[in-house]
């Protein structure tokens, strides 16, 4: 029988000192609670969704894609004594079909280099016969891209669904083994046919001048390359034209790059002290194209006031102008993959998997996710009570756990981890290892006799941490190697499984052990 004892007045400060890992966990739940509701934390807070969690796939309806990354690659490629760069457009000359901008030759060691080809119109053996056509030792050609090139792409990617506006998408490798390995792209809410229109291109954008020419009698055109992203300090939002012009995205040449791509305007006469008009693709001025993954977007002609500061040589002081496009959507995807560059690779779709969840499908598996998480609260409460038959001890056992699970639901939201039924899975069984733990607590505590003392309470207590802390360590060196691999959906469950076991072993446990005592002892 439990009995809570009465004792002397006990100061602030003395009950703080004797129980500041009650206190602790008190911070830890009043943190959650900031990073939970607390406006700054996360920009997805609305009528829908009134905290900062973010939600996986699952929960939010949305599109995965799962593929490989187009390309093949060469390794142990003998550069000598050439820079990479001169390696990478020997190999495109002999591709001849593949775009310069398509082969990466990168120097590895002393014992050679890789070169890779991304794009899907090149072959392992094709990558081979250049290699030799050039002149180039090589120790194997493979389907695949490198690390470097993977890494990179999972990069722009993050970044292009970032400026998209698409809150919780995730980004991140998938290795199987005997397979190459897989890129999942994760976008909560997003529509398939625009998620698959990411990831299949890769978002080139560049700005052309077209020019017409006269030769033998006949109109020819010819495409300069005026700049790209890498020459662009800012992109501003896309905006609504005003009485009746297209919408434009306002774009702003880098200072260093500002002189050479003024002149490139002027020599390619796009820029001229009058307005010109575009009529493409058959015109007779000078064009100034906006080309995405070599499609045209939109062309146009330039205004008189903005060629006449080039022509002058004063545009460059303040190297800024607008792009037109022909609807607000295209205007954004142009801003997106300004912004973000384009993919060194795209994926290969047809080599992947493609998934969607419906909204209406999210939101049912939040209820039953809800629900599964309270039928485990009183599934658990009521083994425990059954167990001691008293509140004093049951009750906080079970606030304690709750607590725990509480702190994991703002750790997810302060580093914006989505929560998926993986996430929910883990946090189920934090719940129940937690209540475990703190059943052992109890029992070795209580079931040994009568707690007389403060030190008797303390020597059993001790006791049973240490079963506590060779059942945490078990769990997470078990759980370690699906936190790190790229296994997909098992990753989330076992980094809040661990993330569950740090807790209660620094924070919950000791929580409930200072209660059990206040509870049992006033010694």
């Amino acid at each position: 029988m439990v009995q809570v004892r009465g004792g002397g007045a006990v100061s602030p400060l003395g009950w703080i000192r004797s129980n500041w890992r009650v206190g602790l966990l008190v911070v830890l739940v009043g943190l959650s609670t900031v990073f939970l509701f607390a406006p700054g934390f996360a920009s997805s807070a609305s009528n829908d969704n009134p905290t900062n969690l973010q939600y996986g796939l699952e929960l939010d309806g949305g599109t995965e894609v799962r593929a490989p990354l187009v390309g093949v690659t060469a390794e142990g490629v003998g550069f000598a004594d050439e820079e990479p760069n001169d390696v990478a457009t020997a190999v495109a000359s002999e591709l001849g079909a593949a775009d310069p901008g398509d082969v990466i030759a990168r120097f590895q060691s002393q014992d050679g280099g890789t070169v890779e080809v991304t794009t899907d119109n090149v072959t392992q053996s094709q990558l081979a016969s250049a290699l030799d056509a050039a002149g180039y030792e090589y120790d194997t050609v493979r389907a695949g891209v490198t690390e470097e090139t993977r890494s990179q792409t999972i990069e722009v990617l993050n970044s292009k669904i970032n400026e998209a506006g698409l809150s919780g998408g995730r980004v991140q490798t998938l290795d199987f083994p005997g397979q190459r390995p897989f890129v999942s792209v994760q976008v909560p809410g997003g529509d398939r046919a625009d998620v698959l229109d990411l990831v299949r291109s890769k978002g080139a954008v560049r700005i052309v001048a077209y020019q017409p020419r006269e030769v033998n009698g006949s109109t020819t055109y010819v495409n300069t390359t005026l700049f790209t992203d890498e020459q662009l300090q800012r992109v501003g939002n896309p905006r609504e034209g005003q009485g009746g012009d297209p919408p434009f995205v306002q774009v702003r040449i880098q200072p260093s790059a500002a002189e050479r791509v003024q002149s490139d305007f002027v020599e390619t006469n796009v820029a001229q002290e009058r307005s010109t008009r575009c009529t493409y693709p058959e015109t007779n001025d000078p064009c100034l194209l906006i080309v995405r993954d070599e499609q045209v977007v939109n062309s146009f002609g330039m205004d008189g006031d903005l060629g006449r500061s080039m022509v002058q040589g004063t545009w460059e002081q303040d190297p800024s102008f607008i792009l037109s496009v022909n609807s607000l959507s295209e205007a954004q995807q142009v801003a997106v993959d300004l912004r973000a560059g384009s993919l060194p690779a795209a994926l290969d779709v047809d080599e992947g998997t493609t998934r969607t969840t419906a909204p209406t499908q999210g939101a049912d598996f939040k209820r039953d996710s809800l629900i599964a998480g309270i039928l485990a609260v009183f599934a658990v409460s009521g083994v425990v009570f059954l167990r001691y038959g008293e509140a004093e001890v049951a009750l906080p056992m079970i606030v304690t756990a709750m607590a725990e699970v509480y702190a994991l639901l703002g750790i997810a939201a302060l580093i914006q981890f989505p929560v998926d039924l993986s996430v929910i899975g883990g946090f189920i069984a934090v719940i129940g290892t937690g209540v475990d733990d703190l059943i052992i607590i109890a029992n070795e505590v209580m079931d040994e006799g009568e707690v007389n003392s403060r030190r008797v309470f303390q020597s059993r207590f001790r006791k049973a941490f240490w079963v506590i802390g060779a059942a945490a360590a078990t769990t997470v060196i078990a759980m370690s190697p699906l936190a790190v691999l790229s296994l997909g959906d098992l990753q989330g469950f076992a980094i809040f499984t661990i993330l569950g076991v740090f807790i209660g072993v620094f924070v919950t446990r000791p929580a409930y052990g200072d209660i059990l005592r206040a509870l049992l002892t006033d010694r």
